[in-house]
């Protein structure tokens, strides 16, 4: 085993061992819980806005990106389908 993979497995143990004192108390497991869903909701309701606010300016959303690679994705099959039909001929 290297350097790298020993570090590597000892903060992963250590971090587990944080988890584990962190949750070990249930009051203070239920509060995280609730502020992960509050940071989720936070993170929701800004992308919902961040998106009208693109739409409204005219720019590409994230969306847009995902779905013109897709797009293009389809669009190279295609090609490469009628390349091999052409080099057939």
């Amino acid at each position: 085993m290297g350097l790298r993979s020993t570090l590597k497995k000892r903060a992963l143990g250590l971090s587990q061992k944080a988890m584990e004192r962190l949750f070990a108390d249930e009051a203070r497991a239920q509060k995280i819980a609730e502020a992960i869903g509050t940071v989720q909701r936070g993170k929701q309701a800004f992308d919902s806005t961040q998106r009208v606010v693109l739409n409204q300016l005219n720019f590409a959303t994230k969306a847009d990106f995902k779905e013109l690679g897709r797009q293009l994705s389809s669009l190279r099959k295609r090609v490469k389908a009628l390349d091999e039909k052409l080099g057939v001929l």
